[in-house]
């Protein structure tokens, strides 16, 4: 990875202050952490955190972005470095690629297509093959955005439903919920795909792309970074779906790591450390590269999809979404 550091999970309300070159993190325990500032790539708040100016000022000046996740999960918002590696000439190639509907589209069609592979991958079940097969075949009449977002959304609840059957009764999804999620299988799947926004806006950052012009969600989607939302489709089975159907299996979770009342659930404290932990070691795993030629790791893979982008605005590289090859 280009981009020097390591991402620090803050999955506990605490205070963060400068102190020297270093951020210092205090804790309720009352024991702080000193982390210099050099060893920060991003840091994921899960829980209440307590900044100043001294701390953010020097955040920004070393280009460390401040994701902050909500009671339930989602990527609630951001802090980021006022400078960026963006650059005007990739933006504009990138605004004339967006703006042409039918590479919009085509792209769009890709990263909806390859969501749905990986999605089947993921649930290693032959129950997908049909709706998998009729998402092949009704996509490429999908002429606009809302149309091909019709199709993404039609299989994700076929594929819902079918990854139901491989969960216990207690986390099963019964239907996608959101803001806020009704029970813990949908508490589960918002945060880890929360997670896998603010790792794709972390790699884009590293980029000169700007993560606002999207593909996909460009006109669904006006209040974040939709090119952010568009590269988190095709890893969110690998981490979300995947990870829920493991959890499950190896009973990682149990429901004393939710926080459920009437319609509405979120992780617990300790479920959020679970959950950081599980993510933290689910990024580091490394996979042998066919390209490359050496091993990556999975938060390399998301910044190698930045890059394909980056290819396509600079060289006009036709782009692939990723799929797993192993």
């Amino acid at each position: 990875m280009p981009a020097a550091g390591r991402t620090y999970w803050l999955t506990e309300p605490c205070r963060i202050r400068r102190e020297d070159n270093s951020i210092r993190v205090e804790r309720p325990d009352g024991s702080p952490v000193r982390i210099p500032i050099t060893d920060i790539r991003d840091l994921i708040a899960f829980d209440h955190v307590d900044v100043n100016t001294s701390a953010m000022s020097m955040l920004s000046r070393n280009g460390v972005t401040l994701h902050i996740l909500d009671h339930y999960g989602n990527h609630a918002g951001h802090f980021s470095p006022a400078e960026s590696v963006a650059s005007a000439a990739v933006i504009r190639r990138q605004v004339e690629i967006t703006a042409d509907p039918d590479r919009r589209t085509a792209i769009g069609r890709a990263l909806v297509l390859a969501a749905a592979e990986n999605l089947r991958w993921a649930l290693d079940t032959d129950l997908l093959d049909p709706a998998l097969q009729s998402l092949r075949t009704d996509l490429p009449d999908c002429k606009d955005d809302d149309a091909i977002m019709g199709q993404e959304g039609n299989f994700r609840r076929t594929a819902w439903a079918v990854l139901d059957t491989q969960l216990p009764p207690w986390l099963r999804l019964n239907g996608r919920t959101r803001r806020p999620p009704t029970n813990a299988g949908n508490a589960f799947i918002s945060y880890l795909n929360a997670l896998v926004y603010a790792r794709v806006l972390t790699a884009l950052r590293s980029t000169p792309l700007h993560p606002a012009i999207g593909f996909l969600h460009s006109d669904t989607d006006r209040r974040r970074n939709t090119l952010a939302l568009d590269l988190a489709e095709p890893f969110k089975p690998l981490f979300a779906e995947r990870l829920l159907k493991r959890t499950a299996h190896q009973r990682a979770l149990k429901p004393t790591d939710f926080e459920t009342d009437v319609g509405r659930a979120s992780l617990s404290t300790n479920g959020r450390k679970k959950i950081a932990a599980l993510v933290r070691e689910e990024l580091s795993t490394t996979v042998h590269h066919r390209t490359l030629k050496r091993k990556v790791s999975y938060e390399e893979l998301i910044h190698l999809e930045a890059l394909k982008l980056v290819r396509l605005c600079l060289e006009d590289t036709p782009y692939k979404p990723f799929h797993p090859w192993w």
